[in-house]
């Protein structure tokens, strides 16, 4: 246990520390879980000052909290430095139960709208910035804030090749043979792969990471696809509470995982490449 991390919790818990240990997850900071001397866990996050954006995602976890049902931790302190949310018990598989009440919840988020897409001011996802200018055409705001957006960032940090670059751009000029332009902003999680579910006896209990922003719900539905979070029993509940139009499955999922998918090469690079070319193979460009 360090000294300066012990002495910093028990002045913003109002408690001491009896236990520092590391934590599993997180590409961006240091985790770890405190165990405080009144019974309590928390979650610290640390990272290098403004480039992790903890700050960030300590205040999308509180807007969460505020405005919708989603089950989040509690945010106790965000700086650019640490973030301290209280500790979710959890760790169980995502079961075909877990999944069902998943999609209530995610159903129940989607259902949440706003007068047009982007958000309020910039978010992150993997401590990457994601400008969330508002724009009502999805269409137009899937282009150029998510796809080109990173692209762009993708090529400047010299990951992403610039011949690839060039054929997301033809992609991205094409946009209209798939996506229409009659959307409905939902408010989505934004990073829903299988690290940020929290699980515990087939319920979600938590959610964590967010990258908040408006969208049409289909993307964050095939962000949940792209790394095997979940299957066939959270589309059947979540078809229930909100039908998914046709065509999702078949063409749109790929298209909107490119935006995840250049995530990852952005932060990554190497097989991601891979997959981003495939993707723009499937649709001819």
């Amino acid at each position: 246990m360090t000294a300066p991390l012990a002495e910093r919790l028990a002045g913003i818990m109002g408690c001491a520390v009896t236990r520092i240990a590391p934590l599993g997850g997180g590409c961006i900071a240091d985790v770890r879980r405190a165990m405080m001397a009144d019974g309590r866990d928390v979650v610290v996050k640390r990272g290098a000052g403004a480039e992790s954006a903890l700050a960030i995602e300590g205040r999308m976890l509180s807007y969460l909290a505020e405005h919708t049902a989603l089950p989040v931790p509690t945010v106790h302190f965000a700086a650019d430095d640490l973030l301290v949310m209280d500790y979710i018990p959890s760790g169980d598989p995502i079961t075909p139960a877990a999944e069902a009440d998943a999609a209530m919840h995610l159903a129940a988020l989607h259902g949440i709208g706003n007068g047009t897409f982007g958000f309020s001011w910039p978010t992150v996802i993997g401590g990457l910035q994601q400008p969330n200018d508002p724009n009502p055409s999805w269409r137009d705001f899937f282009r150029d804030r998510r796809l080109l957006y990173m692209g762009r960032a993708a090529v400047d940090a010299g990951r992403l090749p610039a011949p690839t670059f060039r054929r997301l751009e033809k992609l991205c000029a094409n946009l209209s043979r798939w996506i229409g332009d009659t959307s409905t902003p939902s408010l989505i999680h934004g990073d829903l792969w299988t690290g940020n579910i929290l699980i515990r006896h087939d319920k979600l209990v938590g959610v964590v990471d967010p990258a908040l922003y408006f969208a049409d719900a289909e993307i964050e539905l095939a962000f949940s696809t792209l790394f095997g979070t979940f299957g066939d029993s959270f589309f059947a509940r979540y078809a229930e509470l909100r039908p998914i139009a046709a065509g999702f499955f078949e063409e749109r999922r790929d298209l909107y995982n490119l935006y995840p998918l250049l995530v990852h090469v952005r932060l990554f690079g190497g097989t991601y490449v891979n997959a981003v070319e495939r993707t723009l193979n499937k649709f001819g460009f």
